[in-house]
């Protein structure tokens, strides 16, 4: 457990929380706390899904601006521009579903941090936005690039060229966030969806997030290919015999999974 970022596991969930006041502002420390605490989860056998979560007021409101301010070229351009990359990696590479709880900002690296789930449930005072062009530079922790596939090029440069914030029923239109609920709420709802995932075939979730993931950074033919060996692979489970055998004598959706 680290200074600023604990997990917290309860009935299969794993639940990565920032807790650093006031606003989560993502430090170098925080930064690499949190490729530990997402080493946690991927390695927990008893996680079936994840939960990224700031706390009842804020996600994450960006980088320390303060920690980045008096950086030289040369000093950006080597390990902390690395450590950027590579904390949104390991985030991004959790091999289980993983759903952002957002509650009110997150911008900037908090709302890249939010990119690297694979769904967002906002509360309704939420505010999110990349606005690094304010500052002069533009986003570092995959911003430019998960922001992209997600919503599209066009409505991506819309909010990376002009900084500003989205609130959550843009977000929602836009595809930015997944679900809206009151902001007393997000917990909860994101703890009711995770745990639709607690009990599933372990196996075939994280070879269903590897080959969407892997597909969507090569053509077709390859992609395809990516799901063919996947698939196949799921040949050598127990959850794929069991999950055919109960679907042939009780009917679908009565499997039990041991995720082996």
């Amino acid at each position: 457990m680290g200074e600023f970022v604990r997990v917290e596991i309860e009935d299969g969930i794993g639940t990565i929380r920032l807790d650093r006041p006031k606003m989560n502002a993502l430090n170098a420390q925080v930064q690499r706390e949190l490729i530990e605490a997402a080493r946690q989860v991927t390695a927990d056998e008893t996680v079936a899904a994840v939960i990224l979560y700031g706390g009842e007021r804020v996600f994450a409101a960006g980088a320390d601006i303060k920690e980045m301010a008096e950086l030289s070229y040369a000093g950006m351009s080597g390990a902390p521009s690395r450590l950027l990359q590579e904390f949104t990696k390991e985030l991004a590479a959790i091999p289980k579903p993983v759903i952002a709880a957002i509650t009110g900002y997150a911008l900037g690296g908090g709302l890249e941090v939010a990119l690297t789930a694979d769904f967002r449930v906002a509360g309704e005072g939420a505010k999110l936005g990349q606005p690094e062009i304010q500052l002069g530079i533009i986003p570092g922790a995959g911003g430019t690039q998960r922001l992209t596939r997600l919503v599209g090029p066009a409505k991506a440069k819309d909010l990376i060229f002009s900084g500003r914030h989205v609130k959550a029923d843009e977000a929602l239109a836009i595809g930015l966030v997944d679900r809206v609920v009151p902001d007393e709420d997000v917990h909860a709802a994101a703890r009711k969806w995770a745990a639709t995932f607690v009990g599933g075939p372990a196996l075939a979730l994280r070879a269903a997030k590897q080959a969407i993931d892997a597909g969507l950074e090569v053509d077709l033919q390859t992609g395809l290919e990516i799901e063919r060996v996947q698939f196949s692979a799921l040949w050598a489970t127990d959850d794929q015999r069991d999950g055919m055998t109960s679907f042939i004598e009780e009917g679908p959706g009565k499997a039990k999974f041991t995720g082996r």
